[in-house]
Parts: structure tokens; sequence; C-alpha cells
């Protein structure tokens, strides 16, 4: 197989791209697991109710150094999965929203 100029670009494009994407990804959270200055660790509750509030906390804390987006002293898979779910309820996402959203396009033929 001949290696053109245009597929070599191709490649290379391609590796700067994945290079800047993987570049992107977070690193581990060093407090999770630790509790806060209260002694709390987040869990799947809390996660689920910072999930349901993420919008209006991302606003204010453009606004405020003293609000955070995300609760670091959390205990791992759990606060994230209800963080997760909260914010994906608050979207009118979640497990139902494609079912949702497909019974109003019927509705509307």
């Amino acid at each position: 197989m001949k290696l053109t100029i245009k597929m070599a670009l191709l490649i290379v494009v391609l590796l700067l791209i994945a290079f800047f994407l993987l570049s992107c990804l977070p690193g581990p959270n060093d407090l999770q697991g630790a509790p806060d200055k209260e002694g709390k660790i987040a869990g799947f509750w809390r996660g689920l109710w910072h999930g349901l509030l993420a919008p209006i906390t991302f606003l204010i804390s453009i606004f405020s150094q003293k609000v955070n987006f995300y609760e670091v002293h959390n205990n791992g898979f759990w606060y994230n999965l209800g963080f997760v779910l909260g914010a994906g309820l608050f979207l009118n996402g979640g497990i139902l929203g494609s079912w949702k959203a497909r019974r109003a396009r019927k509705k509307r033929i």
C-alpha cells in the first residue's frame, strides 16, 4: 500500500486531534473519600441533588468564588452517578427522555 501525502497528512491531523482530546481528560480526584470541613462525604443523594441544581450552580459559580460546581469531597462512583442522573432529570433527559420525545412526535403527526 502506497502512503500518499494526503493520507499521511490525514493521519497526522487525526493523531493531533486525539492528542488534544486526551490532554483534556480530568485527572484523579485526590480528595475523593476525604471528608470536608464538616466531616461529611457526599454520596448518591447529595450527587443527585447537586445534579438537579447544576445549571443554577454553574451560573452562580461564574460570579462567585465561594460556590463550586462539583463537590470534590465525594465517595466516587455513587456521587458521580447521582450527579449525572440529577443533571439528566433537570434537562428533561434521563432514562425516559427519548421515549417522551417519540411520544410527543407521534401526537403531532
